[in-house]
């Protein structure tokens, strides 16, 4: 009998989990249209839209999990959520996306972002080495996500009218959706959002207990891939329309917004002492998925490129890495 009730629970679980992935992925494609229709009706040009609005949009499963998850007391769950996400926009999202259709992109601006997501992964090196994910270390991580936003508008009002992603973004926003339509979009998104975080944090934290794992090995598996799978649609369907800076504009974005927003709003809501196999582990497996992406797609000239053969090495990297998560879990 005591058998049929857990098993009982973890369906239970297992369909809150579901749920919730399915409001975030739902929810932030209704705030990521509401958000670009409304900007571009208020006259923000779509190079600043793309760079900024739809940017962060696509993070906002990360960051509401996160907010959930602190104010929960589960710190390590949005760490892990961070660094997995990390991890799965690369070795999953610019894997696929480069397999279907190798990404080839002449873009000052992502060539600009490249490197600044690359310093930006490396910063919770510099924060943890004790460990401790403090309040000061979330402000700092908060008040460099401002001035990240401040040097991508500086960044696209230099660049616009210059660079050909521009008309990427600007072919991915409506022209036939009213004001009102669009911020009825992000309401609804929005609400989406804020109910499937917290059925994707209750069920993944009672799951982890069922199964006698830990926050962090949930946050870094099924949550991680979950909230990754609105950038996963994004850069799949942009590389089949040949749309390749937007589908690695996607993922640059997206990791850096990763970093700041959401271990910055899980420090300062909730400062914790973190798993050490966060800071000792997958801290440096993010890093290294990084580095290998920035190598292979940084180069001498003004191209960026990930291609068909670097996506299946990202791809068996990853997969690797998910092997070693589940042998770690059993």
């Amino acid at each position: 009998m005591g058998r049929v009730i857990i098993i009982a629970a973890m369906l239970d679980d297992s369909l809150a989990i579901i749920a919730g992935l399915v409001l975030l992925a739902w929810g932030a494609d209704r705030v990521v249209l509401g958000a670009g229709v409304t900007a571009r009706q208020l006259g923000i040009p779509p190079l600043l839209i793309g760079l900024t609005v739809l940017g962060f949009a696509t993070s906002l499963p990360e960051v509401l999990v996160a907010v959930a998850a602190a104010l929960s007391g589960s710190p390590d769950l949005a760490v892990a959520n961070a660094l997995g996400s990390n991890i799965a926009n690369i070795g999953m999202v610019t894997a696929i996306a480069a397999i279907i259709c190798p990404l080839r992109v002449r873009s000052p601006t992502i060539r600009s972002e490249l490197p600044v997501m690359l310093a930006v992964s490396i910063s919770p090196v510099l924060l943890f080495p004790d460990q401790f994910l403090s309040r000061l270390d979330g402000l700092l991580l908060l008040g460099g996500l401002v001035i990240f936003m401040w040097w991508v508008l500086r960044l696209g009002q230099r660049s616009r009218g210059k660079d050909p992603i521009e008309a990427e973004y600007a072919a991915e926003i409506p022209a036939d959706i009213t004001m009102s339509r669009a911020v009825f979009s992000i309401v609804i998104g929005l609400t989406a959002l804020a109910v499937g975080s917290e059925a994707l944090v209750w069920g993944s934290q009672s799951l982890a207990r069922a199964l006698g794992i830990s926050d962090l090995l949930i946050g870094l598996t099924i949550v991680a891939i979950g909230t990754s799978l609105p950038e996963l649609a994004v850069s799949v369907v942009s590389a089949r329309k040949g749309e390749h800076g937007l589908a690695l504009g996607n993922v640059i974005g997206s990791n850096t917004f990763n970093t700041l927003a959401v271990i910055g709003v899980a420090g300062t809501l909730s400062p914790a002492q973190l798993d050490p196999d966060a800071v000792l582990i997958h801290l440096p497996i993010m890093l290294g998925f990084t580095l290998v992406f920035f190598f292979f797609a940084y180069n001498d000239d003004d191209i960026i490129e990930v291609r068909r053969a670097a996506g299946f090495m990202l791809l068996a990297g990853f997969l690797v890495y998910l092997t070693y998560l589940v042998v770690s879990a059993l």
